[in-house]
């Protein structure tokens, strides 16, 4: 099996001035799971591509699992929730896999969620893979923050990673890929605003 780092080492200063340290919550636990859109999983069957999960992340009947593994909740709705694990996609001898996924609600007016990239063994680096639509506001209820209906689109960036390694043009910015939810477990009960 093969075991891929942690990744999304947090730097504080890029996410808050020095005098909101101290106003926060770490992220310990929890889940994000993603039910696959019918435009992604199409796509992927057009193009003869097999999507997999790479574990310890889960793929079954179109929904995908993540196990969160950390991250931070800053006062004023800055967020980032890093996960373990990821999706393969593989079309003949052709493997990328999208691993160590982060949440970054840390600009809320562009919220983002970045992956490690590797082709066909190759790490091509940390990417934006999706943007994501905050249908509603974060909550939190003791010490669990929830993430709920969150949109989330294919980035140009990730688009054209995928169609250089496929050798296709399918893959489209904004093209839809599901919808997630996120359970965080944070360190302790945490206002947001």
């Amino acid at each position: 099996m093969k075991k891929y780092l942690a990744t999304g080492v947090l730097t504080l200063a890029a996410l808050v001035p020095m005098s909101a340290f101290g106003q926060n919550a770490f992220v310990q636990g929890g889940q994000t799971t993603v039910a696959l859109s019918t435009d992604f999983v199409s796509a992927l069957s057009s193009l003869g591509v097999q999507a997999a999960a790479v574990k310890p992340g889960m793929l079954a009947n179109g929904v995908a699992t993540f196990p969160v593994t950390g991250g931070l909740a800053v006062k004023g709705g800055n967020i980032e929730i890093n996960h373990i694990g990821g999706l393969s996609l593989t079309a003949g001898s052709t493997v990328v896999e999208l691993v160590n996924f982060t949440i970054d609600v840390v600009n809320p007016a562009a919220p983002v969620l970045s992956g490690v990239v590797l082709a066909n063994g190759a790490v091509a680096g940390r990417l934006p893979l999706f943007d994501l639509t905050l249908n509603t506001a974060p909550k939190r209820a003791g010490t669990l923050l929830a993430i709920r209906n969150v949109g989330l689109t294919l980035t140009s960036t990730a688009a054209s990673a995928l169609n250089s390694v496929f050798n296709v043009t399918a893959f489209q910015e904004g093209l839809s890929i599901g919808t997630a939810n996120s359970n965080a477990l944070l360190t302790a009960p945490f206002n947001l605003q």
